[in-house]
């Protein structure tokens, strides 16, 4: 059986070009981020004074989304409890896995209680924090006609690049360079089929996001805004000093 906790709804309708309703994935067990993981799901470790899960919901909100379904696990009644006890910016749902389903397990479960079940969803995982244009990544995934997009972003390097001469001696010290490569961002715009391609149990980053990829039907959409995957303290930490620098220059 699915337990499923509501919070309080507020929020103005979505315009056109947006996407509706969205998937947080917060059903892990946070190891890395132990001892804050230990009363806590990772998804309301504080960022900044707010739990992860509501600077996404404000996110959401502000992007036109009108519902969201938390797939939890791992201490779900501290996520109910907060969605019960504070006045939140959209419709939100819980659904509470009662064995670990994996990530594409949570989506599946997730997903199956949305309200547009004909619509396109967004999903994020619980542990990212980010501001982007989700209007913007919703037009290159209608531009493109795919089944699925995925944010790409770029991964924070604390300590920047080095450049080397033929010998070896170290020749530059580049400070805070963007990385030429992206990587998967953590967030999601999938088409209503994507559902039927998601594992019952397992990851959907080893089954359906290779299936998509054989098809043809996943594409990327790339993200230069601010962006932050919180698997550790050490994250945290980097992460408050970023928001603190940004607060104290406004």
């Amino acid at each position: 059986m699915v337990s499923r906790l509501s919070g309080d709804a507020g929020g103005e309708g979505a315009g056109p070009g947006t996407v509706r309703q969205a998937v947080v994935l917060a059903g892990g067990l946070g190891s890395r981020l132990r001892p804050l993981t230990r009363t806590r799901p990772k998804t309301m470790v504080e960022v900044h004074g707010t739990p992860i899960l509501r600077h996404q919901l404000d996110w959401f909100a502000e992007s036109g989304v009108e519902q969201v379904v938390v797939s939890a696990g791992h201490l779900a009644p501290v996520i109910g409890d907060y969605l019960a006890g504070h006045q939140l910016p959209l419709r939100t749902d819980v659904v509470v896995e009662e064995r670990p389903l994996g990530r594409g397990g949570g989506l599946k479960l997730a997903s199956a209680a949305l309200d547009r079940p004909d619509e396109p969803w967004l999903a994020v995982y619980g542990d990212i924090w980010t501001r982007f244009s989700l209007a913007g990544m919703f037009a290159h995934h209608r531009r493109h006609a795919a089944l699925a997009t995925v944010a790409l972003t770029r991964p924070w390097l604390p300590r920047g690049s080095v450049e080397c001469d033929e010998r070896g001696r170290v020749t530059t010290l580049v400070s805070h360079v963007p990385p030429p490569l992206r990587v998967n961002g953590g967030v999601y715009v999938f088409d209503p089929r994507v559902m039927e391609l998601l594992p019952d149990e397992g990851d959907h980053e080893e089954v359906t996001l290779p299936r998509l990829i054989r098809a043809r039907q996943l594409t990327g959409y790339p993200v230069d805004g601010p962006w932050r995957a919180i698997n550790t303290p050490h994250d945290l930490d980097d992460i408050e000093r970023e928001l603190a620098a940004v607060t104290d220059d406004a």
